[in-house]
């Protein structure tokens, strides 16, 4: 579908991707982090929207918090990633005038300022745009659909973790994508599992299968579980990428494999 009018900053950008999810401290932001980065080592131009208007932590985890958003002629110019050429990042935690602000805003002001960073931000060329939205299926989620309905979403990630108590909320969020029919490219299962920094081994702190048991139940692609990984945290504190900063880590490979699923779904 062709990006037109107010929507043109988006016309070269390929695929449009949701990352959900019903619940709150699933670890959206570092499953969405984690794709991003390691599409760009791959050389993907990848941008990332981060739509947690209240609660913004892309910039953080990606590092590049302490970076500036500039002007041009077309809109907003997205920030760079000097560790990752390939990233593009846009945030309100950018334009807050202090890390510590609090955005105390109602739902109209937070649709307009989303609208505004789907038409106002010059994302230029872009194999993926990926939505890091925060938790529910409130205003924020509505206004992303609603705007990027208008050039094609091309699906939504939705990250999980095993026990039931997620389970139940991120149900939700598959009922959500389906009443707005958005595409559901898969489910992922984060923190599936602890791995021990001393002897690798794996303990189900957690549980785990709850992810795969969901997408059965709903008929949705599975598309892998992220173990937790002390590695994982200190990437997503220090911004770096797993792939990269840690390739021995018992975590790329899952996250290797969500990330091919993700490819291969939109090919």
């Amino acid at each position: 579908m062709a990006a037109a009018g107010e929507y043109k900053a988006l016309s070269d950008v390929k695929h449009k991707i949701l990352v959900l999810s019903g619940k709150g401290g699933v670890g959206k932001s570092t499953v969405t982090a984690q794709l991003a980065t390691t599409m760009a080592m791959e050389g993907k131009k990848v941008g990332v929207l981060d739509v947690d208007i209240c609660g913004p932590s892309i910039p953080r985890v990606l590092g590049v918090e302490d970076a500036q958003v500039h002007q041009a002629a077309g809109g907003w110019v997205p920030v760079s990633s000097q560790r990752f050429p390939e990233l593009s990042v846009m945030s309100i935690g950018f334009l807050l005038p202090s890390k510590k602000d609090a955005v105390v805003w109602r739902g109209p002001k937070k649709t307009s300022m989303i609208k505004q960073f789907l038409t106002d931000v010059v994302w230029g060329e872009k194999d993926y745009l990926f939505v890091d939205t925060p938790p529910g299926t409130s205003d924020e989620h509505i206004a992303v659909v609603e705007n990027l309905q208008k050039v094609g979403i091309d699906g939504a990630v939705i990250v999980t973790t095993p026990q039931g108590v997620s389970l139940n909320d991120v149900s939700k969020e598959v009922n959500f994508c389906k009443k707005l029919k958005i595409p559901i490219i898969g489910v992922v299962e984060n923190m599936s599992g602890f791995i021990c920094p001393n002897c690798e081994g794996c303990t189900d702190i957690f549980m785990s299968g709850g992810g795969k048991k969901l997408a059965e139940r709903y008929e949705i692609p599975y598309l892998g579980n992220v173990p937790i990984d002390p590695a994982l945290g200190i990437c997503g504190e220090e911004g770096k990428c797993l792939v990269d900063a840690f390739p021995d880590s018992k975590s790329v490979e899952p996250l290797r494999r969500v990330a091919e699923a993700v490819k291969t779904v939109l090919v």
